[in-house]
């Protein structure tokens, strides 16, 4: 029996595509796209290089970039205009850095829908924070290219809308740790505990970290390095009590009233 060959190149693309129905994705996004330009905005190089190097996102990653962060700057520009060029920078820095996009990434579900290469397949490429921001952008890029600046820039509005009216806190204090450690600190909480640990070949480890506090308080974090895994787990930590915070607040006015 003859074995099956191998698809590559556009055939292998458009199986690849295929697979999945796009249409959680864009109702999630809030917007439409052509099938060409979505396509190509979920191709990674990895992807295109191991089929006869097909275009890959990295050009609309390169505009969407533009578009994310001109939006981003004047919508800060315009909501906090009593702050200084240079917190205005550290709060852009705080909504559009791989970190805060690759959340929006998950929070949209992109990752299962890249088109990755058999590698980073293996190696979980679909939920690494490079290759999920790094797509945001690339869609942000498709959007503007097929509608225009004003739907990209609307379309980033609403998507990082609580990012940007969160962007004092969270961009004038981009360590997570310091973030998380003043957060105890006003809820007279005690201090945070981190263990780590790692997996994976030496030339490609996955760091996990565990973040503590007290006995009743526990997030997870990952990361390609140790300082990575930390950081997610101190940003768990912190919107874990900030969830608490405002479910306590939720129950309060309901004794109240």
């Amino acid at each position: 029996m003859a074995r099956k060959r191998r698809l590559t190149g556009e055939a292998a693309l458009n199986a690849a595509y295929s697979k999945s129905d796009h249409q959680p994705l864009l109702d999630a996004w809030g917007i439409t796209l052509s099938e060409d330009n979505l396509r190509l905005a979920l191709t990674h190089r990895s992807f295109a290089h191991e089929n006869d190097n097909l275009p890959d996102n990295e050009r609309l990653e390169f505009l969407g970039d533009a578009v994310l962060g001109v939006s981003v700057a004047e919508q800060l520009y315009r909501e906090f205009p009593n702050r200084s060029e240079s917190d205005l920078s550290k709060m852009r820095a705080g909504v559009v850095n791989k970190f805060a996009l690759a959340s929006v990434a998950r929070e949209l579900g992109i990752g299962p829908y890249i088109l990755l290469g058999r590698g980073e397949m293996l190696t979980g490429g679909d939920d690494k924070d490079s290759t999920l921001s790094d797509t945001v952008e690339a869609i942000l890029g498709a959007i503007y290219l097929e509608h225009g600046f004003a739907t990209a820039r609307e379309t980033v509005l609403r998507i990082f809308a609580s990012r940007i009216s969160e962007a004092p806190a969270t961009g004038l204090n981009m360590d997570w740790k310091t973030v998380l450690l003043e957060r105890l600190s006003d809820m007279k909480l005690p201090l945070p505990e981190y263990s780590t640990s790692a997996s994976g070949p030496e030339h490609d480890q996955t760091f996990s970290a565990t973040a503590t506090v007290g006995e009743d308080h526990r997030t997870e974090g990952t990361g390609h390095t140790k300082k990575e895994a930390e950081h997610a787990a101190a940003k768990a930590m912190v919107t874990l009590l900030k969830g608490e915070v405002s479910q306590a607040g939720r129950a309060s006015k309901q004794a109240s009233s």
